[in-house]
């Protein structure tokens, strides 16, 4: 895939198999206005449809991955603007990303910085990552996902007051607290997620797909529902021509040659 000619993010190949996105408004702390958003998304999806990409990284600068959404941008908007100008859907269109999306995040993830890193499907943290929904100090809430993400992965008395109190957390109470996967020093976050995302494209690309739906699934559905959604993934993998590779690479005790198929 050829790099495109972006204003707001930069695309790169850091490894085999590997997308990297890059927010790049350094001035801004990587405020996330339209523009960037649009482009982001764009640049996940194209990644996203890509056979040569196994598996994606986006991050910041070590000084800021996002301080949150660009208000100057929102200060005056009425609802139905937001609405027409789809401010949150594009949030939402990460969701629509089939492979695994692992946020590389180094100093402020604060707002729409914070529900962006956890719309991802991993974090990698520096050790000066810091995690906040400070929406409450604007007179406002988070309205890409932060009450709702946070609620799911800290539970409920954390995330009350992180969203109406402002608590921020270090990159070792996101840990502690199972928000991030690990904590890495400035100088290798970034390559930690590199490494991770260059490991997991090496896998099996259906398996990782459907694995990630799976899991996705687990949120959004019953115990019952949820085992049926994985029963039903796993049955159809057998169709797969890296179903048969798998078994009979692991049989044949070699590494197996994943085709995608």
């Amino acid at each position: 895939m050829q790099p495109t000619a972006y204003e707001n993010i930069l695309v790169e190949f850091p490894a085999a198999r590997v997308g990297l996105v890059r927010l790049n408004r350094p001035r801004a702390y990587n405020a996330l206005n339209g523009p960037l958003m649009q482009e982001l998304m764009d640049a996940l999806t194209a990644l996203d449809s890509d056979d040569e990409i196994g598996c994606l990284v986006l991050t910041g600068s070590d000084k800021a991955f996002a301080a949150g959404a660009d208000i100057a941008e929102m200060a005056e908007a009425t609802p139905v603007e937001l609405a027409q100008m789809n401010f949150i859907h594009r949030w939402e269109r990460l969701r629509e990303i089939k492979k695994p999306v692992i946020a590389a995040v180094s100093g402020y993830a604060l707002g729409g910085g914070c529900e962006l890193a956890l719309a991802c499907d991993m974090i990698i943290a520096s050790e000066t990552a810091v995690f906040g929904q400070p929406e409450i100090n604007l007179g406002v809430i988070p309205g890409a996902g932060g009450t709702q993400r946070l609620t799911r992965a800290l539970g409920k008395a954390l995330a009350m007051e992180m969203v109406l109190n402002d608590r921020r957390l270090s990159a070792g109470e996101a840990v502690q607290f199972g928000l991030v996967n690990r904590v890495a020093p400035v100088e290798s976050y970034l390559q930690e997620a590199i490494d991770l995302a260059a490991a997991i494209a090496a896998r099996a690309p259906v398996a990782v797909r459907a694995a990630k739906d799976a899991i996705n699934m687990a949120f959004e559905t019953s115990l019952a529902a949820g085992l049926a959604y994985e029963r039903n993934h796993f049955y159809a993998l057998f169709s797969t021509e890296d179903q048969k590779e798998g078994m009979a690479a692991f049989l044949g005790k070699r590494s197996p040659a994943w085709t995608g198929r």
